[in-house]
């Protein structure tokens, strides 16, 4: 009894060798050619054998092979209706040949997917060129939804981290922190789930070394609290001789879809004015010097900086702002993850000198320690006070929860109220990862944000958003 849940090799037939006449794939026009060759060459071959046949007298088994008792027209029919009828098994049984080699154990109704695969990977190919500015966790969940989309993605990272794996080779080895270039470099892989597990591997802090000949104590293991991610970068980097090209080599060489590129490569620290409760009940101020750092000082940050504040852009991330259709801002830590990249002033002046769409993609939830309390209206606010206008329309959550919802540490990013008079354009949707609410859904997030492009490509959208 058929399975009523199964597509039917008929239908999946249709629908896959519909998709191949899609345009995009790429196959059409060399089909057609070679429906030319052979139309071509078998014209040749029927005047020879016409000639022979009309020239040269055969065993009457040959006449009777030739249909010469039928009409022309009708055996006409018939040889063409016969030869097509052979050359399209041919082409079935050596498309079942070259899938069984390339893809071991696929039944083949299963081999025709690859159709579709191809289609998909013909149009990310030509995908919108979207420069993604951020770090952290955050910037990794939207490049895995809009690796679906396009294949022509930049990912633009802080290099002003100086805590953990990172802190410590930045510290060591005079190396630009490797953190978020692994974190973004595992999300764009192709084998991103196997290369997350591998990247994201971190040797335990309680590792010792062995020490067999001297009479002490085991000593820390170098390798306690590091991950082999930042490793294997900080090898590239000491192999390739820079840490741009080791960046690019890791790449390469873990078929990633997309570039990672530094928001610039000189060794900047991230500083913070900070406004706290004193014991006395009154307010200090204190200056904080150090990305890991600002979090721990537990008060409202008022303004970032980067030291020296005149930082070099890296000029391919600049050629690539420039070259953008889209460039999004987020998600990520808000002043640690996002702003250190805007704060390098030829990126922020590429970013406001380009006609592509910008749009700034809120946090779902607030961090504690730099967002305490905000609203997206806030952080907007923030934005504005920093880099000025590069960025106007902002992409937030609009699903708050309800039942099912898992607790989280801070809260919530208010959306502005109905009344609020708004000097943004602002768009929302469901984006959260209702298992984790802490964090934008890949997915959602990459659908939601490629409607939101193509909504502003239609037209200009108003203050006050949608």
């Amino acid at each position: 009894m058929p399975n009523p849940t199964r597509p039917s090799f008929s239908r999946l037939l249709r629908s896959h060798w519909s998709q191949a006449l899609l345009p995009g794939l790429h196959i059409k026009r060399w089909l057609l050619l070679i429906l030319v060759g052979i139309t071509t060459a078998g014209l040749g071959l029927a005047f020879v054998i016409r000639e022979l046949y009309i020239t040269s007298r055969f065993p009457p088994i040959v006449y009777l092979m030739a249909l010469s008792g039928l009409p022309d027209w009708l055996r006409g029919l018939l040889l063409i209706g016969g030869g097509l009828l052979i050359t399209g098994m041919a082409v079935w049984y050596l498309n079942r040949s070259l899938m069984a080699a390339l893809l071991p154990g696929h039944n083949p109704p299963r081999n025709l997917e690859m159709v579709s695969a191809l289609l998909q990977r013909q149009t990310r190919r030509h995908g919108p060129r979207v420069v993604a500015i951020g770090g952290g966790t955050g910037m990794p969940q939207l490049l895995r939804g809009l690796r679906n989309y396009t294949d022509n993605i930049t990912a633009v990272v802080t290099v002003a981290d100086d805590g953990g794996s990172s802190g410590r080779l930045r510290r060591q080895m005079g190396l630009l922190p490797p953190g978020d270039f692994r974190n973004n470099i595992a999300a764009l892989s192709e084998a991103e789930d196997l290369m997350t597990r591998l990247f994201q591997y971190r040797f335990a802090e309680d590792e010792f070394a062995k020490d067999e000949t001297a009479g002490e104590e085991d000593a820390p293991s170098p390798l306690a609290g590091h991950s082999f991610g930042n490793l294997f970068i900080a090898t590239m980097a000491a192999v390739t001789g820079s840490f741009e090209s080791g960046i690019a080599e890791s790449s390469r060489v873990l078929a990633v879809r997309g570039r990672v590129l530094p928001s610039t490569l000189e060794n900047v620290a991230l500083c913070a004015e900070i406004c706290r409760l004193a014991p006395d009940g009154g307010e200090e101020w204190l200056m904080v010097e150090g990305e890991s750092k600002i979090p721990e000082a537990q008060g409202r940050i008022m303004r970032v900086f980067l030291n020296p504040e005149n930082a070099r852009a890296y000029p391919a991330t600049i050629q690539a702002i420039l070259q953008a259709d889209l460039i999004v801002a987020g998600p990520g830590s808000f002043f640690t993850s996002v702003m250190p990249n805007l704060l390098v002033p030829a990126i922020r002046d590429a970013i406001r000198a380009s006609a592509a769409p910008r749009i700034y993609i809120c946090n779902v939830a607030t961090q504690p320690g730099e967002t305490d309390g905000y609203s997206v209206s806030e952080h907007m606010r923030q934005l504005r006070l920093h880099v000025g206008d590069a960025f106007t329309t902002v992409l937030a959550n609009a699903n708050t929860g309800g039942e099912g919802a898992a607790p989280f540490v801070g809260e919530w990013v208010r959306l502005p109220a109905a009344d609020e008079p708004l000097d943004y354009t602002l768009f929302t949707g469901d984006l959260v990862d209702m298992a984790r609410p802490w964090r934008h859904d890949a997915k959602k997030l990459a659908a939601r944000l490629m409607e939101v492009y193509a909504e502003l490509q239609g037209g200009a959208a108003a203050p006050g958003g949608s």
